[in-house]
């Protein structure tokens, strides 16, 4: 079994409590036994696999395969090509230099919901859009990287795991379904 979850902002990616006041995966009804593949911060948003299916969490989690893994991230500030470029020849972090990732401007804001709550607005400060491409999953590493070139991010939603669309699945912000064959078939192999 795999199942795709648009997981909404503020809920953490496992089935736990932490802490009293976080939502978790708990609340919205799996069926058992069925696990994330992966994990989005608490305050990130988008597309997150689960499965029952040991295969397919090594098979998108294991390091040696370098699955691509889309996200479109809204910045503080309007990202220069400089501060791109440093992004594509992989930005050094506390943990080591991140890999080299596809980085473009997104000529528009992306179709994403409203986010619940809505990001801090600042009439002073513009904000632009990027897609970041990357080829592996560290711990809040998009969010380490944009800081790191000086654009702090201020909304992350992951869009697309390999060639899997968030766009194409009909979901809403913490609503799930099971894949079709036809949609397993873009995740890479």
């Amino acid at each position: 079994m795999l199942l795709a979850l648009y997981k909404p902002f503020d809920v953490l990616s496992q089935f736990t409590k932490e802490v009293e006041r976080h939502r978790t995966l708990a609340e919205f009804g799996f069926p058992p036994d069925v696990y994330p593949i992966g994990r989005l911060d608490r305050d990130s948003e988008g597309l997150l696999l689960l499965s029952n299916e040991p295969h397919w969490t090594h098979r998108l989690l294991h390091p040696k395969f370098r699955h691509p893994r889309t996200y479109v991230v809204q910045v503080e500030g309007v990202a220069t090509e400089e501060q791109l470029g440093k992004l594509r020849k992989g930005v050094m972090l506390k943990d080591g230099p991140a890999r080299p990732c596809e980085v473009e401007i997104l000529s528009s804001e992306p179709a994403l919901p409203p986010r619940d709550p809505p990001i801090r607005q600042r009439k002073t400060v513009p904000t632009s859009w990027i897609r970041v491409i990357l080829t592996e999953g560290r711990n809040r590493q998009v969010r380490r990287m944009t800081a790191a070139v000086g654009l702090p991010t201020l909304r992350l939603a992951r869009v697309e795991i390999g060639e899997l669309k968030l766009s194409a699945l009909d979901l809403e912000p913490g609503s799930w379904r099971g894949l079709t064959h036809g949609e397993m078939s873009l995740l890479p192999r």
